[in-house]
């Protein structure tokens, strides 16, 4: 009877819930879904990792390659970010070209790497003006439920954790390249983001780590990134309901203190692989 009743009046049967300062899943309005990071998932990959909040599920996989810079940067390489949302993932989604959402959020991730800086171009330079490293980011769900920017964040960080690069030498004066593959080193990670999703409900309540259907039927997403413990990074909120600027701080005070802990979730999981 539940379900009909959620499926026939889905709006309603959130607001009976709600009127009790609680969710449909048993949460408070505050409480996020737990966590699993598993990292080195891919073997063909540099690095890569499967991170889950509650049934979101998102692989990332790390793939570089040699190229030559661009001129108005000769010692800096790329980043090549890309997020799949396929219909394996969720009905909401169709076969053929990459979703508008999917678009959005891949420029999100984007974002997020440039403005955290947690990697130095510089770092992918070989030679400048010849030779650098760039790095394909894949992103695929493989289930959506809600909060995928977070899921994403966390398996971007536990990937770059562990990516290696092979060793290369170049002699410019021969332009001869060398890739010493059984040679591999470490990136170099100079911060770590951390991704906070909030879903605003009638205008008014606000909900952390929401699901897909609360993310369906609320009236504005806000994701807020923060790095380095208390560092702002970046805020998305495309459109939807206003948010005073009360309720934005405390969002971020909010996303302020579950870095710590995701940190040491990211930090647990690469000693894991490394020991």
């Amino acid at each position: 009877m539940a379900e009909q009743y959620k499926s026939l009046h889905p709006i309603k049967y959130y607001r009976d819930y709600l009127a009790h300062e609680i969710r449909p899943d048993g949460r408070e309005f505050n409480k996020f879904r737990p966590i699993i990071l598993n990292v080195g998932s891919l073997d063909t990959a540099d690095g890569s990792a499967i991170a889950k909040v509650g049934q979101t599920t998102v692989v990332c996989g790390i793939k570089a390659e040699l190229c030559k810079p661009k001129a108005e940067s000769a010692d800096k390489g790329f980043i090549v970010p890309n997020l799949e949302l396929p219909p394996l993932c969720s009905s909401k989604f169709r076969p053929g070209p990459p979703s508008d959402q999917a678009q959005v959020l891949s420029q999100l991730i984007a974002d997020v790497i440039e403005n955290s800086k947690c990697i130095d171009l510089t770092d992918l330079c070989i030679f400048p003006d010849k030779l650098v490293w760039c790095l394909y980011i894949d992103f695929i769900c493989l289930n959506f439920d809600g909060a995928v920017v977070d899921a994403s964040v966390i398996a971007l960080m536990g990937a770059l954790k562990t990516a290696t690069l092979p060793v290369v030498n170049y002699d410019a004066a021969l332009d001869n390249i060398q890739v010493d593959a059984d040679h591999r080193k470490y990136l170099t990670i100079h911060s770590t983001p951390v991704s906070t999703t909030f879903a605003i409900f009638d205008d008014k309540i606000i909900l952390a780590d929401p699901t897909v259907e609360e993310e369906d039927l609320c009236t504005g997403i806000l994701t807020i990134v923060v790095k380095n413990d208390d560092e702002l990074c970046c805020v998305h909120k495309p459109g939807g309901s206003p948010l005073p600027d009360e309720d934005l701080f405390k969002c971020i005070d909010v996303s302020v203190e579950r870095v710590p802990l995701l940190k040491k979730l990211i930090e647990t999981s690469i000693k894991n692989v490394t020991n």
